[in-house]
């Protein structure tokens, strides 16, 4: 799954890093998935993550990553701009 989210209050890339950082620690922790900050490393205002899940079940990872999704948006100091999910067999 990819996040391109939009960071409005963050004017440098230490405040970003504030806020991406306990959005991708609580995925990691919450859900046990593999979870990094994939694109626009040098912009203050962007963030593009990416999670990954993997379970005997498709079933399973929608579960796991429908509830990322909502953990994801539960952030008020982000605005999602964009979510995406691909599928690998």
């Amino acid at each position: 799954m990819r996040f391109d989210l939009h960071l409005p209050a963050c004017h440098s890339l230490k405040e970003k890093r504030a806020v991406i950082k306990p959005i991708l620690e609580g995925c990691r922790r919450r859900y046990a998935v593999a979870a990094a900050e994939v694109g626009s490393q040098d912009k203050w205002q962007r963030a593009e993550l990416g999670v990954a899940a993997i379970a005997g079940a498709p079933a399973h990872v929608t579960e796991v990553l429908d509830a990322v999704e909502r953990f994801v948006w539960s952030f008020p100091e982000v605005e999602v701009v964009d979510s995406e999910r691909t599928w690998a067999a």
